[in-house]
């Protein structure tokens, strides 16, 4: 294939993603909620949101796939996703994932030291184990685990809380046994580093 031939394909593949994309955002964003929760550039209004720019493609499709099958819990999201396609969640999840956020500083530096130790060590004291072994040194997660790393410090605490009183339960059930053993301080402290990772 000539690097001509080479360049139109990829071309062609990026226009018919954004194309898709589009159209799952208008799908989604028939209310003009999406915008509104999560931003016109996936960087959220507020830490309530999730902030979707940089996260993993085939993770944002699995947690929209499991919004719509009512896996994880939520009247809002059900409710956007309920007329997606899975190509459709694919797309949106290509979409954002080629997004990037702003580095910012954690607000509060020492707790966010407290925060950089556990995931990187864990606390042999009690049994947490480090994040670090599934979510990657740079907090980038994988494929089907997210990013956390410049996710808001607020959002990434509800959702710990949420694995620790087991009220989430759609993802992996590792996580059920490292919140229940983090106090909340620990919680706190882990949020607000990779906040500012």
């Amino acid at each position: 294939m000539s690097k001509v031939h080479h360049i139109i394909r990829n071309s062609a593949v990026a226009l018919a993603t954004l194309a898709v994309a589009h159209g799952a955002w208008a799908q989604a964003d028939a209310g003009g909620s999406c915008f509104l929760c999560h931003g016109a550039q996936g960087e959220s209004t507020s830490e309530v949101f999730p902030r979707l720019a940089g996260q993993n493609a085939e993770y944002i499709a699995k947690q929209l796939t499991a919004f719509k099958a009512g896996t994880r819990k939520s009247t809002a999201m059900a409710d956007m996703v309920s007329k997606l396609t899975p190509d459709e969640m694919s797309a949106l999840g290509a979409y954002y994932q080629k997004m990037e956020l702003p580095k910012e500083e954690a607000k509060d530096p020492q707790l966010a030291g407290m925060g950089h130790y556990i995931f990187h060590n864990g606390n042999k004291f009690s049994g947490v184990p480090a994040c670090v072994a599934c979510h990657g040194v740079n907090a980038e997660g994988a494929a089907n685990l997210p990013r956390l790393g410049r996710q808001f410090a607020g959002y990434l605490e509800t959702q710990l809380k949420q694995f620790n009183k087991r009220d989430r339960t759609n993802d992996n059930a590792v996580m059920h046994v490292v919140a229940e053993k983090m106090t909340e301080l620990e919680m706190h402290a882990v949020a607000e580093y990779l906040s500012g990772k």
